[in-house]
């Protein structure tokens, strides 16, 4: 990391050894939540990243108060989270799987926080699988290929994995059922496309073969999918319709509506009056809503033909019916934001 700005090389420094730490405590026979612990270090490892990112292009990843002065907390510039920090790197790709894939594990990361679910590990592996990989190709795509883990991890020695999906989970365990709400929500949310990309959730079949004629053969090789023929690719389909699982999709179990957001950040904001045309009203409406998520860009406009392209921390489409669930996470943000009355005028300008 030599010839790199003081803050880069921290920040690079922090990124790497959280991924490594988080691969570690997956590759623990001894942990029984491995996602748990998992997922909580790659967020810290990916938020890092791009710190490391911004600040090699001279751009200070803070937040900034409405006069244009950096936030501080304690002291310490508050830096950007990594929601905002995939905002600030993806623009408006909204449908880049990589997105997606981070965008899915930081409400996952809020629900799991201070829960102990083993029974979930096998049906996000392929999510998880992939935070890591997009993350070293992302840090030899951003740094180079000197930086990059994989030369630092194997192939991790495993007994046969679970082939327990979500529905098997809730059985097993019923506290998990709505963190499986959410996951399976989410997965309705987001296009087919994206779905079965690699970059969202990987995927792979390992299958055992007879020894290899020669003694130096690699025992275990990964193939992309998408560099295979089309005969081999028809194999591989044909494999996977054999063992796939179908996933049974529920909405809105853990999402709360337009009306419910509003009555909760008013209540969140002490209940605030203001007077309006002679009369008392109730400082958060609505309008007040429909102001915000169009101010933070949350989701889509509503006559919008993309309306699945919503920000997922805040808010999920529901195709069948048509309109929006937001969660409680948007309740927070919101009742955060709008305690600053220069922010909440904002809304208004």
């Amino acid at each position: 990391m030599r010839g790199l700005p003081r803050a880069v090389k921290s920040s690079l420094e922090k990124a790497c050894d959280s991924a490594l730490l988080a691969v570690e405590v997956y590759n623990k026979p001894a942990v029984k939540f491995k996602s748990g612990g998992y997922i909580t270090l790659m967020i810290i490892a990916w938020t890092s990243l791009f710190h490391a990112i911004f600040f090699r292009r001279k751009q200070k990843p803070y937040y900034k108060k409405p006069n244009g002065r950096y936030e501080k907390r304690e002291g310490e510039y508050r830096h950007w989270e990594l929601g905002e920090c995939i905002r600030q790197y993806f623009g408006s790709d909204t449908s880049n799987a990589i997105r997606k894939n981070l965008e899915f594990f930081i409400p996952l990361r809020n629900k799991i926080e201070h829960r102990s679910m083993p029974e979930l590990d096998p049906s996000i592996f392929g999510e998880c699988q992939a935070m890591l990989l997009n993350f070293d190709e992302a840090l030899e795509k951003e740094f180079g290929a000197k930086h990059r883990l994989r030369e630092s991890l194997s192939f991790s020695l495993q007994l046969f994995p679970s082939t327990e999906n979500l529905v098997a989970a809730v059985k097993k365990n019923p506290a998990t059922k709505p963190v499986v709400d959410f996951i399976q929500a989410y997965r309705s949310s987001i296009s087919p496309d994206i779905q079965a990309s690699g970059k969202y959730s990987f995927k792979a079949f390992l299958i055992q073969v007879a020894n290899h004629p020669t003694a130096d053969a690699v025992p275990i090789q990964f193939v992309h999918y998408d560099k295979l023929g089309t005969e081999e690719k028809k194999q591989i389909d044909q494999l996977a319709a054999i063992v796939r699982v179908k996933p049974i999709p529920v909405f809105n179990l853990d999402l709360i509506k337009p009306g419910e957001v509003v009555k909760k950040v008013q209540q969140g904001l002490g209940n605030p009056k203001i007077k309006r045309g002679g009369k008392t009203l109730d400082k958060f409406t609505a309008d007040t809503h429909t102001r915000a998520w169009r101010k933070y860009k949350v989701r889509p406009a509503s006559k919008s033909t993309t309306p699945w392209e919503t920000n997922p921390q805040y808010c999920v489409y529901d195709k069948l019916n048509g309109n929006y669930g937001y969660t409680t996470g948007w309740v927070e943000f919101l009742v955060e934001k709008l305690k600053d009355d220069v922010e909440f005028s904002s809304l208004y300008a």
